[in-house]
């Protein structure tokens, strides 16, 4: 049976990310971090995982893998990457600016042209980050572009959603067609026990004719007891309570929840480390009880206030 578990490779494509650590990294190889980033691709696959996700903006990820599955030819593997955003940080620790998002059609075909080497595993094509803000929903023209890949190389179209109004963003794509069909058949959303705000849209999510991947199921470790966080004592302490009844870690409890309490296709782990990925896979052993899902759905607060909290994270 196919992992409900992928690799989104954020994380192992750029040495900074959004999160709650505070520890730095005092020095930087990026040899290293090219070799550690193989490697975790490496253990992905040999634990059993057959879906990546990436984008040209997560640094070298999209490459690593480009290079990781030329010749590959395990028909399960499936690729997703994303267009929009380019990684501007080079590199550098601390950069002040990390990545520039632009939804022009320019920057799709300059993208695509190096995306499409990761043909034919390339499955899901993604608007990354899809906003009003920027328009790329109402622009013609790179909709209908959209609908050509998706036509001529059988993709599955797609784009990812966050902030507090990521459902009205979904609410809207959900209804685009182009020549009468619907365009979009992938929705990347952040669903988490914090921000459960894409649960009202499930039903939409019922089929296999539509996915929904699951991103921030760990909102960005908020899960796990901190003392930043003392308003989520009692989700810290009912996560800790079933990571003892099912033998596993508080992060297992929150992926798992992620996959029982909603039909998603696939639930992203970001992890960057080997033993992280081992603890996270453990979220395939077991199933939560409909009582202990229950639990968890109290715990559901404002997406207005979770993306208050998220944009005050640094990039560590």
């Amino acid at each position: 049976m196919a992992l409900k578990i992928g690799l989104g490779t954020a994380a192992i494509g750029r040495p900074e990310y959004i999160n709650i650590r505070k520890d730095k990294k005092s020095s930087f190889s990026l040899e290293t971090f090219k070799r550690e980033g193989m490697e975790m691709i490496n253990t992905a696959y040999d634990l059993g995982i057959r879906y990546f996700d990436t984008a040209p903006g997560y640094g070298m990820a999209e490459q690593l893998l480009m290079e990781w599955s030329r010749g590959k030819t395990d028909k399960n593997l499936e690729i997703a990457t994303k267009w929009g955003y380019t990684y501007t940080a080079d590199f550098q620790l601390e950069a002040k600016v990390h990545e520039v998002k632009e939804h022009s059609l320019e920057k799709l075909n300059e993208q695509w042209k190096q995306s499409k080497s990761l043909l034919p595993l390339l499955t899901s094509y993604q608007i990354h980050s899809a906003t009003f803000e920027t328009g790329v929903l109402e622009n013609d023209d790179v909709i209908n572009r959209l609908a050509e890949l998706k036509n001529e190389h059988g993709l599955l179209i797609g784009l990812t959603a966050s902030g507090a109004n990521q459902i009205e963003v979904i609410k809207k794509s959900l209804d685009i067609e182009v020549n009468g069909e619907l365009l979009f058949d992938v929705f990347q959303v952040t669903y988490n026990i914090f921000d459960q705000s894409i649960a009202t849209l499930s039903n939409h999510f019922d089929s296999n004719d539509r996915r929904l991947v699951i991103k921030e199921a760990l909102a960005n470790g908020r899960v796990f007891p901190n003392n930043r966080y003392h308003h989520y004592q009692s989700a810290h302490d009912k996560l800790g309570e079933l990571a003892k009844k099912y033998d596993v870690g508080i992060d297992a409890i929150a992926l798992r929840y992620c996959i029982d309490s909603i039909p998603s296709f696939i639930v992203l782990s970001g992890a960057s480390l080997k033993a992280h990925l081992i603890d996270n896979l453990k979220a395939e052993t077991f199933q939560l009880s409909e009582k202990d899902i229950g639990a968890l759905k109290e715990f559901t607060i404002p997406p207005q206030q979770y993306w208050d909290e998220r944009k005050k994270l640094k990039w560590n």
